[in-house]
């Protein structure tokens, strides 16, 4: 036999086993950086986790303002909120109040 014939034989050979191979190399990397890979999911729960942060923000500042605006509606109003907000919305002081002046940009209320 001669080394031409040998070597094509072992390439034939090698030839299946190299396929499977380098399909099972394809799929190993698309499951590790593929749009649906292991990267791409740890980067989804980063957004998910980033989206709940700010979810829990936005629910206490609606909290927040829920309470403020619940001393002005109903049966019963707070006196105080309602004073509070009507002198800040009128620009009003009392007589024996202390006005502390804010620079334009770093007002107390908006």
């Amino acid at each position: 036999m001669s080394f031409g014939r040998a070597l094509k034989r072992r390439v034939r050979d090698a030839m299946l086993p190299v396929a499977f191979a380098a399909l099972c190399g394809y799929f190993v990397w698309n499951a590790q950086q593929g749009d649906f890979g292991m990267v791409a999911r740890e980067r989804k729960l980063a957004d998910i986790a980033q989206a709940r942060a700010a979810l829990v923000r936005a629910e206490a500042e609606r909290d927040a303002m829920e309470r403020r605006v619940a001393g002005l509606r109903g049966d019963r109003i707070d006196r105080d909120e309602l004073d509070e907000r009507a002198r800040t919305l009128l620009n009003l002081v009392g007589k024996d109040e202390i006005v502390i002046p804010y620079e334009p940009g770093k007002r107390l209320f908006q």
